[in-house]
C-alpha cells in the first residue's frame, strides 16, 4: 500500500517506522519543506515530498498536524482518499476553538467539513508516539494493547484496522466520527493502555462535557475501568 503521512513530528515518524518495516511505499510530508526531511527519508528508506504530493501519492494519508493547521491539509489532493486524521485538541497549543469548547464539534468533525470529499476516519490519536513504536504485540498475544478508531465509511474503517493490527494492535470500532468524541484528549480511553475490553468499558464510560484529570492519561485502566458498561 501507498501511504503518505503529512505531519513528521513524532506520531508521524512513529506510523512511518511502522508502516515502512511492514513494506508499505511511504511519503512523508511536512510544513517546512522536503529539504527538512532528508535525514529522516534516509534513516527509515522512506520518500519525502510536500503535502500536496504525499497526499496525491498516498491510496492512505495520515494527517498528524497540530490541530490548529488542519485547514492546511490539501483538499484537492485528498479527495477520495482514506484520510486517517491522527490529530488531538490541545486549547494552549491550538488556541481557542469555540465548536470543540461548547461540545458543538469533533475534532475529526472539523477535519471533515475541511476535507468533504475524503473518507475521514479518527485513529493513532490514542497513544502516545512513544507507546506506538514500542507497545506493538503480535495477534494474540495475551498482553495486546487495543487502539480505537471511529469513522463514517466502512471500507476505510476497515482499512485503518488492518494498519492498526499490522502494527501490533488490536483495534476497536468505535462508532461514527460523532462518536469520536469519546477518545479525544482527556477522555478515559486517551493514551491509556488498554486491552480490548477495557478499552470498550472505557470508551463507553466517557461523558461528553467531563475530562480527566491531566496527568491521569498514563494510569493502565485494564482493572479500573468501569466493568459492566455497554461495549
Amino acid at each position: 500500500m501507498r501511504i503518505g503521512i503529512i505531519g513528521a513530528g513524532y506520531v508521524g515518524r512513529a506510523v512511518a517506522q511502522h508502516a515502512v518495516a511492514h513494506g508499505h511505499a511511504v511519503m512523508v510530508a511536512n510544513s517546512r519543506g522536503p529539504r527538512s526531511l532528508f535525514s529522516l527519508g534516509v534513516a527509515l528508506g522512506c520518500r519525502i515530498g510536500t503535502a500536496a504530493e504525499a497526499a496525491a501519492f498516498g491510496e492512505v494519508v495520515v494527517a498528524a498536524i497540530p490541530l490548529h493547521a488542519y485547514e492546511t491539509l490539501p483538499g484537492a489532493e485528498l479527495a477520495g482518499k482514506v484520510v486517517l486524521d491522527a490529530m488531538n485538541y490541545y486549547p494552549e497549543r491550538d488556541g481557542p476553538i469555540a465548536a470543540l469548547d461548547a461540545r458543538r464539534a469533533t475534532t475529526s468533525g472539523l477535519v471533515a467539513g475541511h476535507l468533504p470529499a475524503s473518507r475521514i476516519v479518527k485513529a493513532f490519536n490514542a497513544i502516545t508516539a512513544q507507546d506506538l513504536e514500542a507497545d506493538g504485540r503480535p495477534a494474540g498475544a495475551p498482553d495486546r494493547r487495543a487502539l480505537p478508531l471511529a469513522g463514517d465509511d466502512a471500507a476505510a474503517k476497515a482499512a485503518a484496522a488492518e494498519l492498526v493490527d499490522q502494527f501490533g494492535f488490536d483495534p476497536v470500532d468505535a462508532g461514527s466520527l460523532a462518536e469520536s468524541w469519546r477518545f479525544e484528549r482527556a477522555k478515559p480511553a486517551y493514551c491509556v493502555p488498554l486491552d480490548r475490553d477495557g478499552l470498550r468499558r472505557a470508551l463507553a464510560a466517557a461523558e461528553r462535557d467531563r475530562e480527566v484529570a491531566p496527568g491521569s492519561w498514563r494510569k493502565d485502566l485494564r482493572r479500573t475501568a468501569p466493568a459492566g458498561a455497554a461495549s
